[in-house]
């Protein structure tokens, strides 16, 4: 058996990373995979913890970092949702000869919001209070509550979280310990301070209805990055790649080819 992280590779072309988000798994990227492997070669992980690679732990993001890199392929695109995203962002900063572009989908360099001393918007420091208490309780329904905030507000809610319910249900479930570092990381981690050192191009995902990571995140970053480019899907909550998923492919393509 291998014990490192579970990867699957598919198509040709220039590499392209996958990084799932919290509580979910490498199969969330189903759709994506299909159309994207006629372009890239397509490397989808589950996180340690995660799908296939529950029996892995890892409690921080360096740790996250260090088992990816003995599979991952170097100056690849890395796209990273949610919490994906402030993984391959940190594989952006620290281990750059990885990344050659970097696109993070639905995520925020800093994921809790804070009012003082200047107002960042984001997921109230009591709503991840709550998830992490709630996680010890009830494990099954913590997840299921929190694929239903992923997909609020979006016009095909009922069909995204159907996908999601059945991607995630398809692999092992994740294990609690990596759920909770997951949501430790969410509620602490904050790298909008190191964000100017990022070398690569990059690119900026967001869904208008996205009630986790609000469009005030993108304007404010759009400041902080003068020169990453960014796209906003008008019809998707937080998951875009299964709302829109033709354009999100299509700007993943249109990005590469930049």
């Amino acid at each position: 058996m291998n014990h490192g992280l579970y990867w699957q590779v598919s198509g040709q072309g220039k590499d392209l990373v996958l990084i799932h988000g919290w509580g979910m798994n490498g199969a969330v990227w189903q759709q994506t995979v299909a159309q994207l492997e006629h372009n890239f070669r397509v490397h989808v992980v589950d996180l340690p913890g995660y799908g296939h690679s529950a029996h892995c732990n890892a409690t921080n993001l360096d740790e996250i970092a260090e088992q990816l890199m003995i599979d991952a392929p170097k100056n690849a695109i890395w796209v990273g949702w949610s919490l994906g995203g402030l993984v391959a962002t940190f594989m952006a900063l620290h281990y750059p000869c990885y990344v050659n572009k970097l696109v993070t989908v639905a995520s925020s360099p800093k994921f809790s919001a804070v009012k003082e001393p200047v107002m960042w918007r984001g997921i109230a420091p009591h709503v991840l209070g709550a998830f992490t208490e709630q996680l010890m309780e009830d494990f099954q329904g913590t997840i299921d509550r929190f694929m239903g905030l992923q997909v609020m507000g979006s016009p095909t809610a009922r069909e995204d979280i159907k996908q999601l319910k059945a991607a995630v249900l398809s692999r092992p479930t994740p294990n609690p310990e990596s759920l909770l570092a997951g949501l430790k990381m969410l509620s602490d981690v904050d790298l909008r301070e190191q964000l100017a050192q990022i070398s690569v191009p990059m690119l900026r995902l967001y869904g208008r209805l996205d009630g986790l990571v609000p469009l005030k995140v993108s304007k404010d970053l759009a400041q902080a990055l003068p020169n990453s480019k960014q796209y906003i899907f008008t019809q998707s909550s937080h998951a875009p790649f299964m709302t829109e998923n033709d354009v999100f492919c299509q700007q993943l393509v249109n990005f590469a080819d930049s």
